[in-house]
């Protein structure tokens, strides 16, 4: 499901998890996607929490993965939020 996130769209990983089966289990998502982004080729920066922020903090992934958002066409506010009304990826969606 992650490799079906285009780019210039995001997803939450309550999304992912919920159309894993377990609404309940984003905490997972973000291990899985720690744990093998690399080895799967997964694009695990198009993966953002609830709020539309990105959850790693500063030092630790932060800032590349904004940058890799951002060459992707996926605008923040000042806040550091992307607008889910834009950029939120529903599955099915091809673009």
């Amino acid at each position: 499901m992650i490799r079906q996130i285009p780019a210039g769209k995001v997803a939450t990983y309550g999304l992912i998890a919920a159309q894993a089966g377990n609404y309940q289990a984003a905490r997972q998502v973000a291990r899985i996607l720690h744990s093998c982004s690399d080895r799967e080729e997964l694009p695990w920066h198009r993966v953002v929490n609830r709020e539309g922020r990105i959850a790693l903090g500063p030092f630790s992934g932060q800032e590349l993965q904004r940058r890799l958002l951002e060459q992707e066409g996926v605008p923040f506010d000042l806040h550091g939020r992307i607008d889910f009304d834009t950029c939120l990826w529903t599955p099915g969606e091809t673009r």
